[in-house]
């Protein structure tokens, strides 16, 4: 026998003789893994030929006029299995042709099956295609207005397949939006699969709708399904459909994936998106619009796709911008910028640049290209940061004079501060051009290195001394010169800093270049 042999009566027989039965398919939470609910799908277990597949019964089931049937009694029996030890968390979604949607006693029957098997409705999700919206959408809305008073869920099947209006998606009271197989099986593949899997998901969020993707076998899909913003998915990679048998056993499992491991994603983004997607726009929006730096997202052509508020003030044009070139709007920016714009598109990312704003010539800017990139990582644009710096350069053009006023005294001055720990280690010296001794060689004991060798024994034990008595100290010993060719006398003054208790924190101290007061009887050498 073959599936073009089958008929009606054969279909009609297998229904009562329960070879018709409910399979369950698991629906997953992307963030977490953790399973959500189930769909439960039509399969014919014959007797002799085994599994019929969907694809060869189920147009016969819609040209016999057996729909109701086979709905009723496969529903009836999924009910009857998963009732009393259901999770109250989880959720059945059941399939309504578009027949039985013209059928203003569905909502009726469907109660009943639940009530016969003790199933609250509010666990249950109809699904409805799109064809049903096309076909009669006037009984389709009271219809699932019926079930929708009784608490029973909604979602709209296959979505993006079929010819359904935008009018139709906001006059009807549905909970889920499904995004088509066809979408998700290339998401990765093909930027437009992306773009249209995006575009369901973002009018799903603005509606206030659960965004399901279906027909994930993978977990790259999964990864990019959740960021483009599903909260649920349900396919091969998380498991076939299973008979009523081994729901139990795939209930009791703690997840059935673990989170995403996209490099795009992190714990962080994960919390993030929890957020509803409008909230998140206005968040955005808000700190955009009130940044103390001006922002603007330039297309992958550089043209202006939105600037804020500062840098409108920061760099002014006397015409629309939006949608058209920087290039051509602003062509002195253009001229200053435009190099590291064109670097930018091809991925490299520019911080911190120091330009001079064209439009206000006393006026400098600092500013950042970032590359934007999309769900592939492909690029799709470069945000600009424009920072006036105009006062933090005055200040560091004063500060510069002020050094250059008062380095010069500092450094004929002949006495160089440092301090050391409790323990006597040198851990500041003040380090200049003419210094005897440089920073980096003076720190911890690295400063007796530059004490002259008959020196070294006795100026590192009185110091030693010193530190375990607490008192000021003063001692006179010959140190390196600074072009290292001859000694010179030091003078090393320090004094213990001390806490409230008495204790020591460390030590002040200076050294002075003494040699030109030292007598001619006392030769450095």
């Amino acid at each position: 026998m073959t599936a073009r042999t089958f008929s009606s009566a054969d279909l009609q027989n297998a229904i009562e003789r329960g070879e018709v039965v409910p399979y369950f398919q698991p629906i997953v939470e992307l963030r977490s893994g953790e399973l959500w609910g189930f769909e439960m799908l039509a399969r014919w277990l014959h007797p002799q030929l085994g599994m019929i597949p969907p694809n060869q019964f189920i147009p016969l089931v819609e040209s016999s006029g057996l729909m109701d049937a086979v709905c009723d009694s496969v529903t009836k029996q999924a009910c009857e299995a998963l009732m009393p030890d259901f999770p109250a968390h989880l959720s059945l979604s059941v399939n309504v042709a578009p027949t039985q949607m013209r059928d203003r006693s569905l909502a009726g029957r469907i109660l009943s099956w639940m009530e016969s098997a003790g199933f609250p409705p509010t666990q249950l999700i109809v699904e409805i295609t799109e064809t049903v919206l096309f076909r009669d959408f006037k009984v389709a809305e009271a219809v699932a207005n019926d079930l929708k008073e009784q608490g029973v869920r909604l979602a709209l099947d296959d979505f993006g397949t079929g010819y359904s209006s935008l009018s139709y998606l906001n006059s009807l009271p549905l909970d889920e939006i499904k995004i088509d197989r066809s979408f998700i099986h290339s998401i990765n593949e093909r930027r437009e699969s992306r773009k249209i899997a995006a575009a369901v998901a973002g009018l799903g969020h603005s509606l206030g709708l659960m965004v399901v993707a279906e027909g994930v076998e993978e977990n790259i899909q999964a990864d990019a399904c959740f960021y483009l913003g599903c909260e649920l998915a349900q396919g091969y990679l998380y498991s076939r459909p299973v008979p009523a048998a081994d729901v139990a056993a795939m209930i009791a499992k703690p997840a059935l994936s673990s989170p995403p491991k996209s490099p795009l994603l992190s714990k962080d983004m994960a919390a993030h998106l929890e957020v509803s997607p409008a909230l998140r726009m206005a968040h955005l929006m808000a700190i955009y619009d009130s940044a103390p730096m001006g922002l603007c997202f330039l297309d992958k052509d550089l043209r202006f796709v939105s600037i804020n508020e500062r840098f409108g003030e920061m760099a002014p044009a006397l015409e629309p911008r939006l949608g058209r070139t920087i290039e051509d709007v602003q062509p002195l920016i253009y001229s200053k910028i435009g190099s590291y714009l064109r670097l930018a598109q091809t991925g490299e990312r520019i911080y911190n640049v120091e330009v001079l704003n064209p439009i206000f010539p006393n006026r400098t800017m600092s500013m950042c290209c970032e590359p934007v990139r999309d769900e592939a990582h492909e690029i799709v644009g470069v945000c600009v940061t424009l920072k006036d710096t105009t006062k933090y350069k005055k200040l560091e053009e004063a500060l510069l004079e002020h050094k250059e006023h008062y380095q010069l005294p500092l450094d004929l001055n002949s006495t160089y501060p440092f301090t050391a720990d409790p323990e006597g280690k040198i851990s500041w010296a003040q380090a200049r051009g003419s210094d005897t001794l440089r920073m980096h060689e003076a720190r911890g004991m690295g400063w007796l290195r530059a004490v002259h060798p008959a020196d070294v024994s006795w100026v590192a034990e009185s110091w030693a001394v010193n530190v375990r008595a607490g008192t000021q100290y003063e001692m006179e010993f010959r140190m390196r010169s600074v072009d290292r060719r001859g000694w010179r006398w030091m003078r090393a003054r320090t004094s213990p800093q001390r806490g409230e208790h008495g204790e020591i924190l460390g030590w002040y101290g200076l050294l002075e270049d003494i040699n030109d007061r030292k007598p001619a009887s006392a030769p450095p050498d």
